[in-house]
């Protein structure tokens, strides 16, 4: 008999809704408590668990002894405190999205409370588990490339979607661009090159969106675009190439992972509900192209991801496969594959590239 999980979540603004849609996949998911204080987004999660009952406040939500796990997807600038609430008055497992907190001075006391906390802290980068990429990484864990040296990340995507009262217009509340959208990236570059960090250089500025928006009076001072070049101990090194007025484009992510012996290239498309199908047709499916040096000729395969998946979110599928791996590290003592130490590292590097642009210089890493 398959065992009932029970969650609580706090926030269901889009990502929220993303969540609940893949747990209904998950057999023994069951939502059962929601904290929520905007009426638009309450009203699309009840429509997503019907059965679930609305707290009126994190409070109220933390009180309730009937709770097996925690999923966090409230806006940034709110995860660090209510990690810091969870962790004094709970002993729940936690799901909680990136970024795991937006300031550097939360750092220290989410790692005190944390070591101290006797449940799985998973945090959620997505990225990870999209099929093409999954794919990309047993290519490079395999050893086929040979000695790894290079990494490059595009992502020429979208603007920033609308978010509930605006909050990710702003660098103070999203902890800037870098670190609010690139933390995932960053992430990608730890575990893929296996070796740790220690300078970042990057370039970017505000070209294109939200020039002409107004809130309160004040200009959105998010990042549109950037190149960020990553520094690790042994040599390695990895770059960022993002644009967010690349909509246009056939693939959002396109991620190459050079060796000594060969080159690994996936390519993964935006959500499909973005894609015009009236007039270019059915959206891309992902590929994956490894091209050996000796013999010369590149391999391509298509990595054809679940339609039930991909009409669960917008990430290619990854949002179903995080949440059973989170589900077997709560149920059956599995390793927890994103740490809050994970979440906190891609931070502070997208905190570094942050500060790098603001100063115009590279910036030594760990940051102090």
């Amino acid at each position: 008999m398959t065992k009932t999980l029970k969650y609580g979540f706090i926030g269901c603004g889009m990502m929220g809704q993303e969540h609940l849609r893949n747990l209904a996949l998950i057999e023994g998911s069951e939502v059962i408590a929601i904290v929520e204080p905007d009426p638009g987004m309450q009203a699309k999660a009840k429509a997503l668990a019907p059965g679930a009952l609305f707290e009126p406040s994190i409070d109220t939500l933390l009180a309730r002894t009937d709770l097996d796990a925690l999923i966090i997807t409230t806006p940034n600038y709110q995860h660090a405190e209510q990690l810091v609430e969870i962790f004094k008055r709970t002993k729940l497992p936690v799901l909680v999205e990136k970024p795991i907190c937006t300031r550097f001075e939360d750092i220290a006391l989410l790692r005190e409370l944390e070591a101290k906390h006797p449940a799985p802290i998973w945090v959620a980068m997505e990225y990870r588990y999209m099929p093409p990429i999954t794919a990309l990484r047993q290519q490079v864990d395999s050893g086929i490339l040979g000695d790894v040296k290079m990494l490059a990340i595009r992502e020429h995507r979208f603007p920033f979607l609308e978010k509930v009262g605006d909050w990710n217009r702003f660098n103070r509340n999203s902890g800037g661009t870098l670190v609010e959208k690139c933390c995932h990236f960053f992430d990608l570059m730890r575990l893929l090159l296996q070796d740790k960090p220690t300078r970042v250089y990057a370039s970017g500025g505000v070209d294109v969106n939200h020039l002409d928006e107004r809130y309160d009076g004040e200009t959105p001072d998010i990042l549109d675009n950037a190149y960020v070049i990553v520094d690790f101990a042994s040599g390695k090194r990895a770059v960022l190439d993002l644009c967010m007025f690349a909509e246009g484009s056939r693939y959002q992510e396109e991620i190459s992972v050079t060796g000594s012996s060969a080159k690994v290239e996936c390519f993964v498309p935006g959500p499909g509900r973005f894609w015009p199908v009236d007039t270019l047709g059915p959206a891309p499916v992902p590929r994956l192209i490894l091209s050996p040096r000796h013999p010369q000729g590149p391999q391509e395969q298509e990595i054809v991801v679940d339609e039930n998946l991909l009409a669960a979110g917008d990430h290619n599928g990854a949002t179903y496969y995080q949440h059973v791996g989170f589900r077997n590290a709560v149920l059956n003592g599995d390793k927890v594959d994103v740490t809050l130490e994970d979440g906190l590292q891609a931070v502070m590097i997208g905190m570094a590239a942050q500060l790098s642009i603001e100063y115009g210089r590279a910036i030594d890493l760990p940051l102090t």
